[in-house]
């Protein structure tokens, strides 16, 4: 009887509450599922919590260690670079241009995929060979080389920095919804909806979409990730954010006279970056193990 209860009790549960109690098994995941959401406060209260101005200098202390060191200072945590700026304001504000925008890239880009991948999936005929075929062509070009043309036609800058990523996301990201959508059409539950006089609209929103969005997260954090490593890398290269912007892979680009002098200031957005996709890694391969252990069940 107890066996009957627990297996009813979890039947009971929604999809996505079946979800979350496999993920937290994931110990792991649930560590960077709440490094995740620390990342992404600090960049949305990097402004109100950062003690001093990106650009404030202090002519006094330039080049102090972190205050650890035996010659640092404690009104300058992290240290301070050779311009005398406080590295730890500079990594804050450094988040809302690095994690957050990543942010945004992403979810503009799952907006747009979800949207063009689910008309991908239902198109038939020459017109999904022809997509399939420059969906292919385009794939085969690496993201951040994509990214790298996209930005050649557009110009640096941060603003347009997002909008090259999404650009480069964009065609992987159609090509995981639509087969996504291919795969749900051709199962037996679309048959029945269809008997029962179903419009492809009323196919897509109520039979398809609700099947398949725990995969739309998951590929979120992928995105996310690359998202991530792309912004850092194109101003890295003075191709996205340009000073005095603190964006994270700008600021390595910036120090790396100073990895001798003041190694701080170039192993510490270098940590962020890597605690950053180290995090949206782990969330989504947790995600990826609780589907599939769902699924087992």
């Amino acid at each position: 009887m107890a066996k009957f209860n627990l297996f009813t009790e979890e039947s009971n549960r929604s999809p996505l509450s079946r979800l979350w109690r496999k993920f937290k098994a994931n110990h792991p995941a649930l560590v960077g599922l709440w490094l995740f959401i620390a990342l992404a406060l600090l960049a949305l209260l990097a402004p109100l919590l950062a003690p001093y101005g990106i650009d404030q200098q202090h002519a006094d202390a330039l080049l102090l260690p972190p205050s650890w060191h035996d010659e640092g200072n404690v009104n300058f945590i992290l240290g301070t670079d050779d311009l005398g700026r406080d590295v730890l304001s500079r990594l804050m504000r450094g988040a809302t241009y690095t994690f957050g925008l990543s942010i945004v890239a992403a979810l503009l880009t799952t907006l747009m995929g979800v949207v063009l991948g689910t008309l991908a999936g239902c198109s038939q005929g020459f017109k999904s060979s022809l997509l399939n075929h420059l969906l292919d062509i385009t794939l085969a070009i690496p993201s951040l080389l994509l990214a790298i043309i996209i930005i050649a036609i557009l110009g640096p800058g941060l603003f347009n920095t997002v909008w090259a990523i999404i650009f480069a996301l964009l065609p992987q990201y159609i090509h995981s919804i639509r087969n996504l959508v291919v795969e749900e059409l051709n199962k037996d539950y679309i048959s029945a909806f269809r008997l029962d006089g179903a419009n492809r609209w009323q196919l897509i929103v109520r039979g398809v979409l609700p099947n398949i969005y725990e995969h739309i997260v998951v590929i979120f954090t992928l995105a996310l990730s690359t998202a991530i490593l792309d912004i850092a890398a194109l101003g890295f290269l003075k191709l996205g954010a340009q000073p005095p912007t603190t964006e994270w892979g700008a600021m390595l680009a910036e120090n790396l006279g100073l990895i001798y002098l003041a190694p701080w200031t170039v192993g510490l957005p270098g940590a962020l970056l890597f605690l950053s996709v180290l995090a949206t890694n782990l969330v989504g391969d947790g995600l990826r193990d609780a589907l599939q252990a769902r699924k087992a069940d």
